[in-house]
């Protein structure tokens, strides 16, 4: 019975295992884990399209105009159109007091800064070599003297000759032989004579040079003024032979030349006699005024770029200002004191109609909050504010366009026209 019993159960386990390969077939359902990602794989997707969307949206999109409006109100005060250059302080009168001998140096008196007066000792040269000269000199002359009395005793003595000679001719008892040499010597005794005084004269001519060159050994102050340089110390050896060495520079330091450098597109602007002032960079709140008194002809090329001298003098009674400043230099072409002034970039200019005179326009915002625009008539103008005339009252706000620069707006108001504008990279 149990032979008969087993293929049954086999029967059974063959029939279990055919039913189970039919009914699990691997990856026939798709799990929910790989579904879930998938989903949230789209969802991001999504919010990268929208946000590149709004990003392109609010690039190529004009702004609004009522977004902001920037006002300022219309202020009393001064204003001024000005041609700006940089310039050096330099003294108005300097001179270099040198040596006109070569010798050593052999005392100076004076120091950089130091105040002297005209004809102060400065410098004293060793007048060794120019003595000694001198006395070599001196003796030269006094030999050339004793030349010349014993020339004129010769002189002397030919005329007496002369005058013996001719006795005895007139009563034939010498030649005429002896009269005619006898006027000869007189004349070469002469000669001589006149040969010697003038060596003496040149001599005391070389004399009175050493005299002078004596006196050259004391420097002196050419003027009253400030010690303002030094190139040479105690004890230097100086050579004059081919030029003067300066010894000191002394410099008028009482009144004091701006010299601005201008650019020739500025230059045609000045005028001789225009006011003019400059600050420094210690001291940017305080001005130091003068008058231009020259405009050089020939200017300085540096670098390609032409640049013309402008000066002007200014007093230094304190003598806060020195040498070599460098200064921030303003030639006043217009000035108005005390005027209504707005902003630049409030002021738009209209073409008229018709190819008239343009006309200057604001946009004024009432208390109410509205706006509206207005012909002004403005004056001086620089790159910041603009003078008006009439057309405003002081207090009232008006619209400032940053765009607009020097007031030539487009469109009739002073604004640019609206258009595509590249997105910002970053």
């Amino acid at each position: 019975m149990s032979k008969s019993a087993r293929p049954k159960e086999d029967a059974r386990t063959a029939e279990d295992a055919g039913r189970t390969n039919v009914t699990f077939m691997p990856g026939a359902v798709p799990p929910r884990r790989r579904k879930r990602s998938r989903a949230w794989l789209w969802l991001g997707l999504a919010v990268l399209v929208a946000g590149a969307g709004y990003y392109g949206w609010r690039a190529y999109t004009p702004a609004d105009t009522t977004a902001a409006v920037v006002t300022e109100a219309v202020v009393r005060g001064d204003i001024e159109n000005a041609v700006t250059a940089v310039g050096t302080l330099e003294a108005v009168k300097s001179v270099d007091a040198g040596a006109q001998v070569s010798g050593q140096l052999k005392a100076l008196h004076v120091a950089i800064g130091d105040t002297v007066d005209k004809d102060t000792l400065l410098a004293e040269i060793d007048p060794a070599t120019i003595e000694n000269r001198m006395e070599i000199n001196r003796a030269e002359l006094a030999n050339l003297q004793a030349q010349l009395e014993s020339k004129k005793a010769q002189l002397t003595l030919r005329q007496a000759n002369i005058a013996r000679q001719r006795n005895l001719v007139a009563g034939s008892a010498a030649a005429q032989q002896a009269l005619d040499q006898a006027v000869a010597d007189l004349a070469a005794a002469e000669a001589d004579v006149n040969a010697t005084e003038a060596q003496i004269r040149k001599q005391q001519a070389t004399i009175a040079g050493d005299d002078v060159d004596l006196g050259y050994t004391k420097i002196y102050a050419p003027m009253a003024g400030t010690v303002v340089s030094n190139p040479v110390k105690e004890g230097q050896t100086l050579n004059a032979a081919q030029s003067a060495p300066t010894i000191v520079t002394i410099a008028d330091l009482s009144t004091m030349t701006v010299r601005a450098e201008v650019s020739e597109a500025d230059v045609g602007r000045l005028k001789v006699g225009m006011e003019a002032y400059f600050t420094l960079l210690g001291q940017p709140g305080k001005r130091f005024n003068g008058t231009l008194r020259q405009i050089e002809p020939t200017p300085t090329v540096e670098n390609n770029v032409v640049l013309y001298n402008a000066l002007f003098d200014v007093p230094n009674p304190d003598g806060e200002l020195m040498t070599s400043m460098s200064a921030q230099v303003f030639f006043v072409q217009a000035a108005a004191r005390d005027v209504l002034i707005v902003p630049n970039g409030a002021v738009s200019m209209k073409r008229a109609e018709g190819g008239g005179k343009p006309q200057a326009e604001v946009t004024v915002v009432k208390p109410n909050g509205a706006t509206e625009t207005r012909s002004v008539e403005t004056g001086i103008r620089n790159r910041v504010s603009v003078e008006i005339k009439s057309g405003l009252e002081e207090g009232e706000r008006v619209v400032v366009t940053p765009t607009s620069e020097g007031g030539s707006g487009r469109g009739g108001r002073g604004g640019q026209g609206r258009g595509m504008r590249m997105p910002p990279m970053f």
